[in-house]
């Protein structure tokens, strides 16, 4: 994930110290209910697509502009799958942030799944039974974004 200029000015005047910030992640589904994943140029793994809220953007904006920047879908947010806060992350470079992440079940609505910028290696479709290896962040939210159920609320007792 590509650090946003409006952190790298913060950092000017924190430094290194927790930053406490809002995140997204998204999954989106097309109409053959495959979810879309990417396979991040950090890491090597593959996950969902997530990002930061840009100052004074909305989540749901969020989640739209990041999926098709890393992605070139365009996406639809259907609805609020959880919300939970994520333990510290601590950077390479030191940076310490802390996450908020609201995620959202979303629907393919257009383009044609590609890398589209640096922060992705691979993009591709993939069907509930054929999914690649997974962090439990985005097993948990693609398993509740697959079901009906109300959006989750993660308490200070874990439930």
């Amino acid at each position: 994930m590509a650090t946003p200029d409006f952190i790298r000015e913060l950092r000017t005047g924190v430094g290194r110290q927790l930053l406490f910030l809002p995140g997204t992640s998204a999954v989106v589904f097309d109409d053959e209910g495959r979810v879309l994943l990417v396979r991040r140029a950090d890491t090597g793994h593959w996950s969902i697509i997530g990002g930061i809220p840009e100052p004074g953007e909305q989540p749901a904006d969020t989640v739209v502009r990041e999926v098709y920047e890393e992605t070139a879908v365009r996406a639809v947010p259907e609805r609020l799958v959880l919300v939970q806060t994520l333990a510290p992350v601590r950077y390479p470079n030191g940076d310490v942030c802390q996450f908020v992440d609201m995620s959202f079940r979303c629907r393919a609505a257009g383009g044609r799944a590609r890398v589209n910028d640096e922060e992705s290696l691979e993009v591709g479709w993939f069907g509930p039974d054929e999914l690649p290896p997974l962090e439990e962040f985005a097993l948990t939210r693609i398993e509740r974004a697959g079901n009906d159920g109300p959006t989750w609320f993660q308490t200070t007792t874990g439930e």
